[in-house]
């Protein structure tokens, strides 16, 4: 009798799992956007949001919860009811990083998300002032070793700070990193010369690039991704085998979240992506449009958790 009882439990939660999947959504879903509105992640969860909306036919609202490194966003959804209609934008920094800067967290990037997809892959470059920066690689590394503690690098971002000390080390270079206040900060530290170089995202340069006044002279991924064509790695052009470092946008929900709904979110996340509209808007930003499984999303996760930990502990870079 207990067999019967178990597999009829079984199968009458197989039903309502069905009938749930099938439901959802049956409200407004929201996502939590960890960063003001206007910024090139916004602008990505906007756009797939639009789509999601469509297809769905229930309003999928993006509400913005900027502070604390991604925290107060992070927070505030892992707290949320595990029922597919609050999920969470996070970026690479969100669940990889932040275990390595903060002593102590108010979630656990593993153990308090379920994750559903990334969808936006970008790159970190390297920019040069196209009037008086370095017109290659090359060139800038040969002016850090004969003009040593001469040359500045700004950036505004945590992974721009860790590609720079990665890259200068690597090299034995003598060079200094200026700390800037995000992209925007970053971008106008380069077009006003108060560096000749900076790391950071495509999206600030872009209309700079195509005007001439911004050189990328280099992407710190291993592959090139959409946005400006021809720039060669970091790695090869300053023979660094191995060095993969970009930015990526995902979507997760509180843990709990039942894998019936967290596929169907996942079903239509995919098929947004895969529109052609969609496509080109993330390329105008720098970033290719794409997904993952459910599983590959948290493999990944964890990968990179371990990717950054030794980078974050040697640099000695905390934000506590």
């Amino acid at each position: 009798m207990t067999r019967i009882t178990s597999l009829l439990s079984l199968f009458l939660l197989a039903i309502c799992t069905h009938v749930l999947a099938q439901s959802y959504p049956s409200r407004p879903v929201r996502i939590v956007v960890p960063f003001p509105a206007g910024g090139p992640s916004d602008v990505l969860v906007r756009t797939m949001a639009q789509k999601m909306t469509e297809g769905w036919g229930q309003p999928v609202i993006v509400e913005n919860k900027p502070g604390a490194n991604t925290i107060i966003g992070a927070e505030s959804v892992a707290k949320s009811a595990p029922d597919g209609y609050t999920l969470l934008m996070v970026i690479d920094s969100t669940l990889t990083m932040n275990p390595s800067l903060y002593s102590k967290l108010p979630y656990d990037p593993i153990k308090d998300f379920a994750p559903i997809t990334a969808f936006g892959f970008g790159g970190i470059y390297l920019m040069a002032d196209a009037a008086k920066g370095p017109a290659s690689i090359q060139e800038l590394i040969r002016f850090a070793r004969t003009n040593p503690g001469k040359l500045n690098i700004g950036g505004g971002t945590i992974i721009s700070q860790l590609a720079f000390e990665v890259f200068k080390r690597r090299l034995g270079l003598d060079i200094g990193y200026v700390p800037y206040k995000g992209s925007a900060g970053t971008s106008q530290g380069l077009l006003t010369g108060d560096v000749p170089v900076t790391i950071d995202g495509l999206t600030s340069y872009i209309p700079y690039i195509k005007a001439g006044r911004v050189r990328p002279i280099g992407t710190f991924t291993a592959r090139p991704l959409p946005g400006i064509t021809g720039i060669p790695t970091v790695a090869e052009a300053a023979n660094l085998p191995g060095l993969d470092m970009g930015v990526w946008v995902g979507l997760v929900a509180p843990a709990g979240t039942p894998p019936a709904v967290i596929n169907r979110i996942h079903e239509e996340t995919a098929r947004a992506l895969a529109l052609a509209e969609v496509k080109e808007r993330f390329a105008t930003n720098g970033f290719e449009a794409a997904t993952n499984s459910p599983g590959e999303f948290a493999k990944m996760i964890r990968e990179q958790i371990e990717y950054f930990r030794p980078i974050i502990r040697d640099v000695g870079l905390k934000l506590d």
